[in-house]
């Protein structure tokens, strides 16, 4: 039998290559963190509905699931000095009811990049070129301002096919805040930096053009049989049924 890599996987690889060829180097980190980590040195506070029980999963002895990638920025910049181009690709929890576009534990691939002189402009030119790297040269990009307590100011990225008319919410980005650059242990007086949060899970549906997110947990082979034929297509195309189960 013919086994087949997973398109998270396969995303994953995707994105890490391109990053890599950018001089991003890709870090890991712990699943289970610490409250400073995931919410304080982010600057989302105490009274913030993230916090609460019923979005987080807490552990016995105070420690939290990492609700986000974000949670990494601080502890992987404890052992480096700027300049650096980091990206941390990883899983992440949310207590949260499952359903076609939500579960319990899905991935995120966060990145941050701190220098002198590192603008805006650096931040939506990287996100285009990966976006266009991952759907294609003929994906349009658009941007529009959001709030994260973490960056500011702080944008949202979204895409639309020339065939679709309709624009899709991608990810987060903006400049890391200067809080946070504190945090990190950088003077922001010296240098400023970028950071985006994507869900893999996300662009891996649309890529992939699926619509369960529920699909890439289920282990059915109905399902992950067909990322073979993904990786080496028929000489005819794909067949109708491509993508779905039933």
């Amino acid at each position: 039998m013919v086994g087949s890599i997973h398109p998270l996987t396969i995303f994953q690889r995707k994105a890490e290559k391109f990053f890599s060829d950018m001089g991003f180097l890709v870090v890991e980190g712990e699943e289970i963190t610490s409250i400073h980590y995931n919410f304080d040195s982010l600057r989302i506070p105490a009274w913030h509905p993230a916090r609460d029980a019923q979005d987080t999963f807490y552990t016995k002895d105070g420690k939290v699931l990492r609700t986000h990638t974000s949670a990494m920025q601080v502890s992987s910049m404890e052992d480096r000095k700027p300049p650096v181009r980091i990206i941390i690709p990883g899983r992440v929890f949310r207590n949260e009811a499952t359903d076609a576009s939500h579960e319990a534990n899905f991935y995120q691939l966060e990145g941050f990049a701190i220098d002198k002189n590192i603008t805006m402009t650096n931040l939506v030119g990287t996100l285009d070129k990966f976006v266009k790297q991952i759907f294609g040269k003929d994906v349009e990009t658009r941007y529009a301002p959001a709030y994260f307590p973490f960056v500011e100011p702080g944008l949202e990225m979204s895409i639309k096919f020339p065939k679709i008319n309709k624009w899709l919410e991608m990810l987060g980005a903006g400049m890391i805040h200067v809080e946070v650059l504190k945090n990190m242990g950088v003077d922001p007086r010296i240098y400023q930096g970028f950071a985006f949060g994507m869900g893999a899970d996300r662009f891996s549906m649309i890529a992939n053009q699926f619509s369960d997110i529920r699909l890439s947990y289920q282990g059915d082979l109905r399902f992950l049989k067909q990322f073979t034929l993904l990786n080496n297509p028929p000489a005819g195309g794909l067949p109708k049924a491509f993508n779905r189960v039933n």
